[in-house]
């Protein structure tokens, strides 16, 4: 049982150096578990792929079916995104600490964690993974 930001589950979408270390970490997890905000933050992430002409349209389509497919499948295990967790995620600012950056997504990422009892979340987001430890979480990734 793995929680996930989308900044890990990218890499299973987008090559990168760090893509087969996360493909064989996710792959061997019986649970895969993501926040909602991660279908629209992947898309966004597919979508700059073809903004910055890294993918060409059929690289984007096939990215966007291959989510689909894994996610109709059953490979991620979805956990919404509530009112519960919003309100949480911005009482949260109201006991961090000053030096401590965390944006708003990234937050949402690190409460939803909170809120189903991880104690650690898997992330290549070098803010969440500063951010982490100030909520009381662990930050990993696949390496």
């Amino acid at each position: 049982m793995i929680f996930c930001d989308t900044s890990m589950v990218a890499k299973l979408y987008v090559a990168e150096a760090e893509s087969k270390a996360v493909r064989a970490l996710l792959e061997k997890e019986d649970q895969r578990f993501v926040s909602d905000l991660v279908r629209l933050e992947l898309m966004g992430v597919f979508h700059r792929q073809l903004r910055e002409k890294a993918w060409p349209r059929e690289k984007f389509d096939t990215a966007v079916r291959q989510f689909n497919t894994d996610d109709m499948g059953g490979f991620w295990t979805w956990l919404p995104l509530d009112t519960a967790i919003i309100a949480a995620a911005a009482n949260t600012y109201t006991t961090l600490p000053e030096k401590v950056f965390l944006r708003s997504v990234d937050c949402l990422h690190l409460v939803t964690a909170l809120h189903h009892n991880f104690a650690q979340i898997h992330t290549y987001d070098l803010h969440q993974t500063r951010a982490a430890p100030a909520l009381g979480l662990k930050a990993a990734t696949a390496g």
